[in-house]
């Protein structure tokens, strides 16, 4: 059964604290909370108060994916604000040991973020160090696009790396998540299941989580 992190990109930012408050009553395991600089992706979301304000009422993990460039300037920040996961991009990161060693030793857990033209095998001399890998299945910058359907065969071929190594190492994916494609993408090998539009557009966005949930 999958982790389901709903995309609080996709909420009604007016109805901040009600939105948060249903994932709460829900059956969601994560708030996946993406942060956009503008110069990485080309749109701009929302920052370190927003998310310190979450916080504040979140009570389950809080999922912070930065599409940033130099994340390592803000990583300390990310963590005082309350990030318990902190995703960086491998695009973004000319030194990304570097970028693990010093998440992991704010003691946050880490994650790698791929966009989807990045192949899985990069990772190679990683993946032993980090607690997640999110792969991309939309181009990252905007919500609402439509799944990336070669994403399938990258989340098999990670599934398989991190067995072939036998690590505990998750795999989240994000982007173009719906009702239809998500047994896919769970088959295919996913743990965490980021959901925005799929989740927040519906008329019953608990009862779509609980769906999610079932897979």
């Amino acid at each position: 059964m999958a982790l389901v992190a709903p995309s609080l990109l996709a909420s009604n930012f007016l109805q901040l604290e009600r939105e948060c408050a249903m994932v709460n009553e829900s059956k969601a395991d994560w708030f996946h909370l993406d942060v956009m600089d503008g110069r990485f992706v080309p749109n701009i979301s929302y920052g370190l108060p927003v998310i310190q304000q979450i916080k504040t009422v979140a009570k389950k993990i809080c999922d912070v994916h930065l599409m940033i460039l130099e994340p390592e300037k803000y990583t300390e920040d990310f963590k005082k604000a309350g990030a318990d996961i902190l995703t960086v991009h491998y695009e973004a990161c000319t030194h990304l040991h570097r970028n693990i060693q010093q998440i992991k030793g704010l003691g946050m857990q880490a994650g790698v973020a791929l966009n989807p033209h990045t192949p899985v095998e990069l990772l190679q001399d990683i993946i032993q160090d980090i607690d997640l890998v999110l792969i991309m299945s939309v181009n990252p910058g905007f919500g609402g696009q439509q799944f990336i359907p070669h994403s399938l065969q990258k989340i098999r071929e990670l599934r398989q790396m991190i067995n072939e190594k036998k690590l505990k190492v998750k795999i989240e994916v994000d982007g173009g998540i719906t009702e239809e494609n998500a047994k896919d993408v769970v088959n295919a090998g996913a743990d965490v299941l980021v959901a925005g539009s799929t989740i927040f557009k519906s008329k019953d966005p608990k009862k779509t989580i609980e769906f999610l949930k079932s897979i």
